[in-house]
C-alpha cells in the first residue's frame, strides 16, 4: 500500500501547523514555503481538513490556518483518512457491504484484515504531538 501525495503533503502541512500551535493562524504561503509544497495543492487539502474539523481558517490580513484541536488530540490516522479515505489494502475488508463470491473460502482475507488492523493501530497511536516530540529528540 502506498500513500498518495494528498496524504504525504497533508501530514507535512499539519505538522507545520502543529509547530505553530498556540501562536495564531499561519498563512498558507508560509506553510507551503516551509514544507516545500505547492500552495494551490495545499488549498485543496486544507479544504477537506477544514470540512472535517481538523483545522480552522481565519480571514483577513493576519489570517491563515491553525489546528482546530491541540496536537495531542489529532492522530495521523485522522489526517490520513480525511485525505486518503479508508486505509484498507483491498476493498473486501473495508466494510461488510462489499461481498465476494469466494468470501467463504478466501484464504487471503485474513491477511488483508490483519494488514488493515495493523495499519490502523499504528496511525491511530501517533499524534501530531508525538511527531513534535520526535523532532525535538532528533535535535531539529
Amino acid at each position: 500500500m502506498k500513500l498518495s501525495t494528498r496524504g504525504r503533503y497533508g501530514l507535512k502541512a499539519m505538522f507545520q501547523l502543529a509547530l505553530h500551535y498556540g501562536k495564531g493562524p499561519i498563512p498558507l504561503n508560509v506553510i507551503a514555503s516551509q514544507q516545500d509544497l505547492s500552495e494551490n495543492y495545499l488549498e485543496q487539502l486544507f479544504s477537506a481538513l477544514r470540512k472535517e474539523g481538523l483545522i480552522k481558517s481565519v480571514r483577513g490580513a493576519q489570517g491563515g490556518y491553525m489546528l482546530a484541536k491541540p496536537p495531542e488530540k489529532i492522530t495521523v490516522g485522522s489526517v490520513l483518512r480525511v485525505l486518503e479515505g479508508n486505509m484498507a489494502p483491498v476493498e473486501c475488508v473495508i466494510d461488510d457491504t462489499v461481498s465476494c463470491d469466494k468470501e467463504e473460502s478466501c484464504v487471503t482475507k485474513l491477511v488483508w484484515m490483519k494488514i488493515k488492523d495493523s495499519i490502523n493501530s499504528v496511525i491511530d497511536s501517533i499524534t501530531l504531538q508525538d511527531m513534535l516530540n520526535e523532532q525535538k529528540n532528533l535535535g531539529k
